[in-house]
């Protein structure tokens, strides 16, 4: 028996998925329905599903961001009513998405495809759709959502002073402190506004109006110096790219 989450902000869009799915109720448990990402976050910890149902517009923090928190990733099956969000990357690493209003046949064909491939589908397809997917969604270009301990906490990126490599995750560095976030320097080059962040060295991305003063350093380098006071290094191409931004 393969579990499942319905994770969807409109009830009317969760009783359809519960009616549809009752046709396979001898192969899939619904085992709770949530309505927004941080209580989905706590079921799928809590019940370690099979396969999710998941709505990509939600108060609070949106499907994909609740995704990127998520430890152990189970299999997707979008369901949207914005088929703007990165519709090719659900078709090539999601199970399936389904468009709403979707017809029954159409839920049906979803499911079957599930039950089919559901010892194929990877974490790593998941990831990669993460990383194609964010720098589709707004949100995600205005915060950064991470998570402490049991708890998740939406930054601002207005509050991000800067970032900094850490093996396989990256710091962002606040004034509150420094959250770790599973993610690469090259995914928030993606998402992050170039205008505002800039990319100064191989492990650090530094937020323009957070810069004081750039001081030169040893042989062709220079330490980018912070209202914080912290030191970023600038590397040759960080400090090309730093000078066009600035326009110096």
């Amino acid at each position: 028996m393969k579990r499942a989450l319905i994770i969807d902000d409109e009830p009317l869009a969760r009783m359809v998925v519960q009616e549809y799915i009752q046709q396979f109720s001898s192969q899939i448990e619904v085992l709770q329905e949530c309505n927004d990402g941080f209580e989905g976050l706590k079921a799928i910890q809590q019940h370690q599903p099979d396969i999710i149902f998941l709505d990509v517009q939600m108060p609070k923090i949106n499907g994909f961001e609740m995704l990127e928190l998520v430890d152990k990733q189970p299999a997707v099956i979008f369901t949207t009513a914005f088929d703007e969000y990165a519709i090719k990357a659900f078709e090539a690493h999601a199970v399936d998405y389904l468009l709403k209003p979707f017809s029954k046949e159409r839920f049906n064909k979803a499911i079957e495809k599930f039950l089919a491939q559901v010892d194929t589908t990877t974490p790593k397809q998941t990831e990669q759709l993460l990383e194609t997917a964010a720098t589709q969604s707004p949100a995600q270009h205005e915060r950064i959502v991470v998570k402490t301990g049991t708890k998740v906490k939406i930054i601002p990126v207005a509050d991000v002073q800067y970032l900094q490599a850490d093996d396989d995750y990256v710091s962002v560095f606040t004034q509150e402190g420094s959250y770790l976030k599973n993610k690469t320097m090259s995914f928030f080059e993606q998402t992050l506004d170039p205008r505002q962040f800039v990319r100064v060295h191989r492990s650090y991305m530094v937020s323009v109006p957070e810069i004081t003063r750039i001081d030169p350093y040893e042989k062709d380098s220079h330490l980018a110096i912070l209202k914080s006071g912290a030191k970023i290094p600038v590397s040759k191409t960080g400090y090309v790219k730093l000078k066009q931004v600035l326009g110096i």
